[in-house]
Parts: C-alpha cells; sequence; structure tokens
C-alpha cells in the first residue's frame, strides 16, 4: 500500500521496497534528512507505486527522485523505474540492490538510465546514503522547474464545450491550463493515468486535489472550485442581478454604505466589458487596462466590504409579496429583498448566416475570447463588427494572428468607433479593414473551415479559408424573464424614470426617483437599461448613483 499526503507543494521522493522492515527504515532515514524539504512517499510493491504515481501526475506533484528495491516480485526496481519515468522524466533514478545483484545493477544502468545504485544495508547513512542523495537532489534543483497546481482542462481544439469551460474559467480570474490532446503528449498520458483512455471523456477536468470532472458544466465546475453558488440567507437588503460594471459599482457601494448585499451573475463578474482585451479611455488608468484587471478589481473591492457573489447563478423571475421583491433562481430557491437592482447588461446579437450557429465554439465565438487567442498563432483572423469592442479585440488579435481582417457593413469605422482605436488599427501593419463587406456564409465538418464574404458594392462573393471568426454586433438585452413585472421598451431594454410613459400606474405618493422601474423599489443601471450611454464609466456612474436612490426609498420602507 502506498503511504501519501494531500494539501502539500513539496517535491517527493518515491521509495519501494517489498521487505517491511527495509521500507521503514529507509523511509526514516529519508524523513530525517530530507523530510523538511520534501514529501516521502514509500510503497511496498512495484504496482503500488505505479498507481501511486499516477495520481501523483494527476494532481500535478513533482517526483523528485524514486529509490527503488531491485529484487521484488511481479514488477522488479528496473521495470518499475522503466514505467515511472515516462510519468517524470526528469526524476533523479536509484536503485536498491543487494550485493548479489550489482552486475545486474550495472547492467541496468543503460537499460532504464539510472543515476545511481546503492548496496544494502546503507548503514551508516550519513557516509553510504545521504551523500550519494545529496548529489542526485543538488542535480534535480539545478533544472527544477514548478508544475503548475491549478484547474487543468484536457480537449480539443474545437470542442464548444470545452471553450465554454475554458472561458468560464478565465472570466472568473481561475488559474487553468488547458492541454490539447491533439497535440499535447502530456494530455495524452494524464488521460491514460486518469484511466479514460478507451472511454469518451473529452474535456476531462482535472483539479488540484485530484479530482476528475469528465464533460461538467460550469455550475458543476464552479462548485467543484469553491464558488458561492447558492445564498447564505434568504434576506437581504439590497439584491443585484448582474455583474458587469454598473453591478459592481452598485454593489462596492451599497454594501460599503451598510446595506447587506448580494449579486446574481449568471456567467462572470465583469459583464461584456469583462472580455474587452484594453479598455484605454477609462478615467484613472493613462495606459489602459484589462476588462478581466477591472472586473478582478471590482470583486476584491465588493468582497471586502462583504458582498456575497453567487455565479454562475441565474435569475429567472421577481414576484412582489407585502413589502418584498423576491427573486426566484435558476436552482428553484428564492432570495427576498426590500431593493432590486437590475443590472444584467447585454448579449451580442447573434449572426444569422447560414453554418454560424453551427460552428459556435467551434471555431465562431462571439466576443473577444481571448482564451482562444493563443490557439491563433499565425492564423488568419476575422471580425465582424464596426464598434469599439470589435476594435480592440482587433488590435488583441493581432498580437498572435498572421492577418486580422475586419469586415465593416458601412464604408468605414468612425460612424461607432473611438478615433483612438481607429489610429491604432491604422497604425498596425497586419490588420485589415474592409468596408462593405459581410459574412454570408460558414462552411466546415466538425469546425469551421471556410468563410462566404460578400462585397456589398460589386455583389461578389468571395470564399476565404478561415478557422476564426469573432462576432461583435451589437448588443441585445436578456429581460423576457420580467416579462409582466417591469415595463421594457420595443427591444427589450428597461425604461426608468421620466422614459417610463406617464399612463403607467404608480402605487407610491412619491415621485419614481431617476434610475427607478415601473415597479417601486425596483431600479436598472447600465447598458440594460433604456437611453443609457453604452460605455463602462456611465455603467459605473449609474451603479454608484443609484445608491443613493435605494438609500431614499429604503428610509420610506
Amino acid at each position: 500500500m502506498a503511504e501519501q499526503k494531500v494539501g502539500t507543494s513539496k517535491p517527493i521522493i518515491v521509495v519501494v521496497d517489498d521487505d517491511p522492515a527495509v521500507l521503514q527504515a529507509v523511509a526514516r532515514d529519508l524523513r530525517k534528512q530530507y523530510g523538511d524539504r520534501f514529501r516521502i512517499i514509500r510503497a511496498d510493491s512495484g504496482g503500488t507505486a505505479l498507481d501511486a504515481v499516477q495520481q501523483l501526475k494527476l494532481r500535478g506533484d513533482i517526483v523528485a527522485l524514486f529509490l527503488v528495491d531491485q529484487r521484488m516480485p511481479h514488477m522488479s526496481g528496473v521495470e518499475f523505474i522503466k514505467q515511472a519515468s515516462e510519468l517524470f522524466p526528469l526524476a533523479k533514478r536509484a536503485l536498491l540492490t543487494a550485493y548479489a545483484d550489482t552486475n545486474a545493477a550495472i547492467d541496468s544502468i543503460n537499460q532504464a538510465q539510472l543515476d545511481y545504485y546503492l548496496l544494502k544495508p546503507w548503514d551508516p547513512p550519513e557516509e553510504k546514503l545521504y551523500p550519494v542523495l545529496d548529489d542526485l537532489i543538488r542535480d534535480w534543483l539545478a533544472t527544477f522547474k514548478p508544475e503548475f497546481k491549478g484547474v487543468k482542462v484536457i480537449s480539443d481544439r474545437w470542442s464548444p464545450q470545452s471553450h465554454a469551460l475554458r472561458d468560464f474559467l478565465a472570466r472568473n480570474q481561475i488559474p487553468y491550463r488547458w492541454l490539447d490532446i491533439e497535440n499535447n503528449p502530456e494530455a495524452q498520458q494524464l488521460v491514460s493515468c486518469a484511466g479514460k483512455a478507451d472511454s469518451p471523456c473529452l474535456p476531462l477536468v482535472l483539479l488540484p486535489n485530484g479530482e476528475q470532472l469528465i464533460k461538467p458544466d460550469t455550475t458543476k465546475l464552479a462548485q467543484s472550485v469553491g464558488m458561492q453558488t447558492e445564498a447564505e440567507k434568504p434576506f437581504y437588503d439590497l439584491v443585484i442581478v448582474g455583474g458587469g460594471p454598473a453591478g459592481l459599482a452598485a454593489a462596492v457601494y451599497g454594501a460599503s454604505e451598510g446595506l447587506h448585499t448580494v449579486m446574481v451573475e449568471r456567467e462572470a463578474p465583469g459583464g461584456q466589458a469583462g472580455t474587452s482585451s484594453r479598455i484605454e479611455n477609462y478615467l484613472g488608468f493613462p495606459v489602459g487596462l484589462s476588462g478581466g484587471d477591472l472586473a478582478r478589481r471590482g470583486v476584491t473591492q465588493a468582497k471586502r466590504f462583504g458582498v456575497e457573489i453567487l455565479t454562475p447563478q441565474e435569475v429567472t423571475g421577481i414576484r412582489i409579496q407585502d413589502n418584498y421583491r423576491i427573486i426566484a433562481l435558476a436552482d428553484g430557491s428564492e432570495i427576498s429583498c426590500h431593493a432590486l437592482i437590475l443590472a444584467m447588461g447585454v448579449s451580442w446579437r447573434r449572426l444569422t448566416v447560414p453554418g454560424i450557429d453551427q460552428f459556435t465554439g467551434a471555431g465562431v465565438y462571439y466576443g473577444a475570447a481571448q482564451t482562444e487567442a493563443a490557439a491563433c498563432q499565425d492564423e488568419e483572423v476575422y471580425i465582424v463588427g464596426g464598434a469599439n469592442s470589435a476594435g480592440q479585440g482587433a488590435m488583441y488579435f493581432s498580437k498572435y494572428a498572421r492577418k486580422v481582417h475586419i469586415l465593416v457593413r458601412g464604408e468605414s469605422l468612425k460612424k461607432s468607433m473611438s478615433q483612438y482605436l481607429i489610429d491604432q488599427i491604422a497604425d498596425t501593419e497586419n490588420i485589415e479593414v474592409l468596408p462593405f463587406h459581410s459574412v454570408v456564409e460558414a462552411k466546415g465538418n466538425e469546425r469551421l473551415e471556410q468563410l462566404l464574404i460578400k462585397d456589398s458594392q460589386t455583389d461578389e462573393v468571395k470564399t476565404f479559408d478561415a478557422n476564426s471568426l469573432f462576432i461583435f454586433i451589437g448588443a441585445t438585452p436578456s429581460t423576457d424573464w420580467l416579462e409582466g413585472m417591469v415595463h421594457r421598451d420595443q427591444r427589450g431594454f428597461i425604461c426608468t424614470g421620466p422614459d417610463i410613459p406617464q399612463e403607467t400606474p404608480w402605487s407610491l405618493e412619491r415621485d419614481r426617483f431617476l434610475l427607478e422601474t415601473n415597479v417601486p423599489g425596483i431600479f436598472a443601471v447600465g447598458d440594460v437599461r433604456h437611453g443609457s450611454v453604452k460605455r463602462v464609466a456611465s455603467g459605473v456612474g449609474e451603479g454608484s448613483i443609484c445608491v443613493q436612490f435605494v438609500h431614499r426609498h429604503l428610509a420610506n420602507v
């Protein structure tokens, strides 16, 4: 049986011997000399040790040294070292041999690439064991690079489910490493160690504690990595639906001013802005900052003030009971509150041409999809859209792709893109702007392989080989679940304050507040609000201001 411990990042020394007394003695001597710097794992057979080494590989642990008895039943020391070294090729390899086995040990030096063999007994260890192992360990440390200890996602590049998982991890600031099963030998090795080589298991997610998730959804993944998906209490002063800049700002100001606050986000804090590769016109950041960085800062600040953030979690309905606003969540639970702020933001409008839905997540992506950037190295990337988000995406992908093509329906970018981005694009050699061009069809087998692109001035349709298409075409609110409760405009944006028709019933003596909906105590901020300015700073401002209206509402509750 192998002896293991979980939860330490120390490199590991594996010692294997079928003689219990010898195994105990060598493990004791190793702990005495190296226990402060290394973790000692012992096993009483080669097969048991190999199983333990496979689990170490799955957890992302590192083996520094194999110290193995040569003469063991079922599997000799050399046979074990040959198999274990495939998993940890940089680990040092030493045999424990009896005097009668020295010739076999010498013969095996080349066969198993042994670094050393030691004769039994090794007493005193200060003279016969430690000097040899010290040299081996020093050599190993000279080239040692710590193994990545976070989440590992194993899949092929074109898996939509894998893209969804990787995008979720990246947007929620959870460190992870993606291993391409088609091109990465380590990925194939890990799948084999997990015992899944002969079964359809991809995407396979490996957690630092050794847990394996086969084809998980984002909710299961979130729970497994320790994210909060359920509210701690049934009632809050303030509930915020949506975690974009507006929602985060409202959460920070609400909690910092004493309101017991929970924020519910269905994907990841930061919203659509969180996917921006670079925001350069946000006040106070002269060199710009990424949307992910802004989201990380906002989340850190909100949690510092005690905000609960539920992710991923979705609100499916609202009802009013007595003086409480009660929201229903997708998992069947409910949360009640005195005041509710709707800050859901907007989603990318879908491109409705043949083939797009078929290849979404397999070459076709909405938004910046920064998880795919590195895979676009030296490829040609196509971007649809002419607003700031498309320009920011083009600048980001230009660092990886051989060529970036921006397809614009109109005559130029000037109508909808900030001048600073237009200037940057013009100065970037590998970005090409194609006015009056649009995608009319996407083709391929299991992934995107070709795009049919039309020039509206000539009506000519050309076919281009393409692996990656990124779409940034406008915004649409996801507010259908508010039907019959909160007043919206024809496009689904939430009306507030003076934008609500005068004939709409109102039950209170006071007037509606500026950011208040037709329902007292329910407010709307940010991009989801009718007439809002679609800028990050504007959303932050509305979220901050709205908390003052919340206080005034609560004062009369």
